[in-house]
């Protein structure tokens, strides 16, 4: 299983229908608007990494309203919450 996190910045006035789209797009399975230096976060969940390039370089690239992005390929997962699902069987 390859995770990315995808920064994005939208074309102006675009940030609601650019998640829309991006919400739409198979290996993102959630997007988050935000407020700060981005506009959008979309968190990428793919097989391996073949098809995690193929998903930014190729279908994000096909989202009408996306001005830049930048891909966060993710290492390790680092989870309080994931420890605390594992740990608490019948609670």
């Amino acid at each position: 299983m390859q995770n990315a996190v995808i920064l994005i910045n939208a074309e102006k006035g675009q940030i609601k229908a650019v998640a829309e789209r991006l919400a739409e797009v198979e290996g993102i399975s959630e997007v988050y608007s935000t407020c700060g230096r981005y506009d959008l976060v979309a968190i990428a969940r793919t097989t391996d990494f073949e098809s995690l390039a193929e998903l930014v370089t190729g279908r994000l690239m096909q989202v009408e309203g996306i001005r830049e992005t930048e891909t966060l390929n993710a290492m390790q997962v680092h989870s309080r919450h994931d420890l605390e699902t594992m740990f608490s069987v019948g609670l």
